[in-house]
């Protein structure tokens, strides 16, 4: 039998699922023996990435493309450590609370690196690392949270479609549209959601 390739993706995101442990939540917290998460099944889930070169992604091909053909046609950066963000603390903390958006939430790690946890269907949190090159897709709907790694840095380009809405609706808020409209398609789907692998 033949060795199968390895999923570039995994380079710059990984994902596992988390212990209950309390401690400082830039740890891995990993569970022990650890439990790792693959790509295909974060995309059962609506969560989405790539692999990107990001040392070039202001001439990159493969950026301009996704961008076209998921209709991102709003761009900035967001850059997360003590001395580049105003009220860190306090962003930290906000980001750290479980909440949705009513819209996908789009992430391209282009230094540093970053937590996104997510739940998966039985109310489970998987922790998502995201490196320099990742971008990520979470869908509109789903409960999530952000955190720094011990490294305390990331810079992440910011993808929107049209006017960008950061608002975050703290759990719960399973009344919302886009949140009745997520646990339809992949929380109570049979098999896979309807996502669309990157990497197909």
């Amino acid at each position: 039998m033949g060795s199968i390739a390895k999923d570039p993706r995994e380079d710059v995101i990984q994902a596992w699922y988390m212990d209950d442990s309390d401690e400082d939540q830039r740890l891995p917290h990993h569970r022990e023996p650890k439990e790792f998460v693959s790509l295909e099944k974060l995309a059962e889930l609506g969560v989405i990435s790539w692999k990107l070169d990001a040392d070039n992604y202001e001439t990159d091909e493969e950026l301009k493309k996704i961008r076209a053909d998921r209709g991102y046609s709003y761009m900035d950066f967001c850059e997360v450590c003590p001395e580049k963000l105003p009220n860190y603390d306090e962003k930290i903390k906000n980001f750290f609370e479980e909440h949705l958006h009513t819209d996908e939430e789009i992430r391209y790690c282009v230094a540093g690196s970053g937590y996104f946890d997510v739940r998966d269907r039985d109310e489970k949190w998987i922790r998502v690392w995201v490196k320099k090159g990742g971008m990520i897709v979470l869908p509109a709907g789903i409960y999530h949270r952000f955190t720094l790694d011990s490294s305390n840095y990331i810079k992440a380009m910011r993808l929107f479609v049209g006017d960008p809405v950061w608002t975050p609706y703290n759990r719960p808020h399973d009344h919302l549209p886009a949140r009745k409209e997520y646990v339809e398609t992949f929380v109570h789907a049979d098999g896979a959601g309807r996502a669309v692998n990157a990497a197909a």
